[in-house]
């Protein structure tokens, strides 16, 4: 969650990203056309929704957590909205460390439909990493420090772990699958705070756990090593303070961040660079989170501070050379 809000309006997904990725020895990349971009779904700021984090399914729909009304949806393709799960209201007294209110984060899909994802509540019975199964009831299967805020959430599917950053205690906790007692499996100075929230997205990619810190405004990778502890923490992008979520493009280490209190979405190349492709003159509301299929961009705007029109948009990135 960022501190303040500043705006600036500029775009241009597609083009950006084809400059990136279709540079070739004769010259740089010909100009592309504007991107595709358009609204999958205006949400109900009234009912608390307000997209924290996103994971797709086969069928062209989004699962999303609501991070403060503890619920989890589905927004279909034609942009309904179905509550798969509300979870439990944290006991009186309880306060989420950083943000006060309960928090609902990041989330993901295993292969079988199977969703997890992170609550924080300030309260030990609640606090921790969830299960959803098809067609069944949100059930906590490892708890996570009460002091703590887990808030990004990357699936391994080969090894079977889950990998959790929390923002607060600059930690990135292991947790299998099945569940049980977390490990920490990363602590360093990269990951923490600087005032704020540390370690925020996480994903899981070439090898390594990558994860942004939003206070200090970096993409970090941790590489795998071969017994599955962490290796040293490499400093791959910096100057993308407020940077949320993010998301990789297919196309090696380029990503796609999610810049939330600017309204922006940053295009970062593997040398660290980075270029702002969507503003909130697209429709960008505070973006939380990205999820990104074939050629298409899910970006959920969480309106915290525009207090406006959250939204889920889609964006078509244009690959080609």
């Amino acid at each position: 969650m960022p501190r303040f809000l500043t705006g600036t309006r500029t775009g241009l997904l597609a083009s950006a990203v084809a400059a990136a990725l279709a540079m070739t020895a004769a010259g740089p990349a010909t100009a592309a056309p504007k991107p595709d971009v358009r609204f999958m779904a205006h949400l109900d700021i009234a009912e608390g929704q307000r997209p924290e984090n996103i994971t797709l399914e086969p069928g062209g729909s989004a699962v999303v957590t609501f991070a403060y009304s503890r619920q989890v949806a589905r927004i279909h393709s034609d942009g309904r909205v179905h509550v798969l799960a509300t979870l439990p209201q944290p006991p009186v007294g309880a306060s989420t460390p950083a943000l006060s209110s309960p928090f609902l984060g990041g989330i993901v899909r295993a292969h079988d439909g199977t969703l997890y994802f992170l609550y924080a509540t300030g309260s030990s019975d609640l606090t921790g990493l969830w299960r959803l199964r098809p067609g069944g009831t949100p059930q906590r299967i490892a708890a996570l420090p009460a002091d703590g805020l887990p808030n990004g959430l990357a699936l391994d599917r080969h090894e079977g772990r889950l990998y959790v950053a929390d923002s607060v205690l600059g930690t990135v906790w292991r947790v299998p699958v099945t569940g049980g007692a977390p490990t920490r499996w990363a602590t360093a100075p990269e990951l923490a705070a600087a005032g704020f929230l540390g370690a925020n997205g996480i994903k899981i990619h070439d090898g390594a756990v990558w994860v942004s810190n939003l206070d200090k405004g970096t993409v970090l990778r941790i590489p795998v090593t071969r017994y599955g502890t962490a290796g040293r923490v490499e400093t791959r992008a910096t100057g993308l303070v407020d940077i949320d979520d993010f998301a990789f493009t297919g196309r090696g280490n380029t990503l796609l961040a999610a810049i939330n209190a600017d309204n922006e979405v940053a295009l970062v190349r593997p040398g660290g660079s980075h270029t702002v492709v969507l503003t909130g003159a697209d429709g960008l509301e505070n973006p939380t989170s990205l999820a990104v299929r074939g050629n298409t961009a899910y970006i959920a705007s969480g309106a915290y501070f525009t207090n406006d029109d959250p939204n889920l948009l889609a964006a078509r990135i244009n690959t080609a050379r």
